[in-house]
């Protein structure tokens, strides 16, 4: 099997890679885990990923604030590439970008969408088997001024930012449909995981941001 990553997108070690990694894994507060994480609503030894059966195996260790797959409680799961871990506060994007479009291929939803492919309801669910808290709106604020006196390669260089972000929310948007009775909008699983790479490429950026001796992934 190839090696696993996991990335914290939420939460204080966010933009923090756990790359190379092989089974089993433990994720938890204390020292001596694979992962440790600054969190303390995390357990000691919150929970770890087995190889079983070709199978990537979740199992929360009877922590004290549980596990959350994909926004669902469980104590034990099978994980594939693209899944959203909960542990206490901090959320952590499972597999790399090139496992997360594998994952897509064999699935065949990367590209168009075939005739008749499930959409997922964004607002609180994935799949038939996900549900997904919604995000608290009150907690946006209006976007930051850009800052002044810009070089031209600095200008340049934010402006190729920005645009990755658009076009990275752009190619949800226009996947996007809209349920005015029921009150939610439906995303397809495609468009959801192109998401989830540019929400975790932004938590890596922002952290590199902050600490100098952050090296983002090649």
């Amino acid at each position: 099997m190839s090696k696993l990553t996991l990335r914290v997108v939420q939460g204080a070690d966010r933009g923090k890679v756990f790359g190379d990694l092989t089974p089993p894994i433990s994720i938890g507060r204390e020292e001596g885990n694979t992962i440790q994480l600054n969190d303390e609503r995390i357990s000691r030894y919150h929970c770890k990923i087995l190889l079983d059966n070709q199978h990537l195996v979740l199992t929360d260790l009877e922590s004290t604030n549980g596990t959350k797959v994909n926004g669902q409680s469980c104590q034990l799961r099978i994980l594939r590439f693209g899944d959203l871990i909960l542990v206490g506060r901090s959320v952590l994007l499972f597999g790399d970008a090139s496992q997360i479009r594998g994952r897509l291929n064999e699935t065949n939803l990367v590209g168009e969408q075939p005739k008749g492919d499930p959409q997922i309801e964004a607002d609180f669910e994935i799949d038939s088997n996900i549900a997904i808290e919604p995000a608290e709106i009150s907690n946006l604020q209006s976007p930051p001024s850009i800052p002044d006196r810009l070089s031209p390669s600095q200008a340049a260089q934010l402006a190729e930012l920005l645009e990755y972000i658009h076009e990275g929310i752009a190619e949800v948007v226009d996947g996007i449909q809209s349920n005015d009775q029921r009150g939610t909008v439906n995303v397809s699983q495609s468009n959801w995981q192109a998401l989830m790479l540019v929400y975790s490429n932004l938590s890596e950026l922002i952290r590199s941001i902050a600490d100098p001796e952050f090296k983002l992934p090649g």
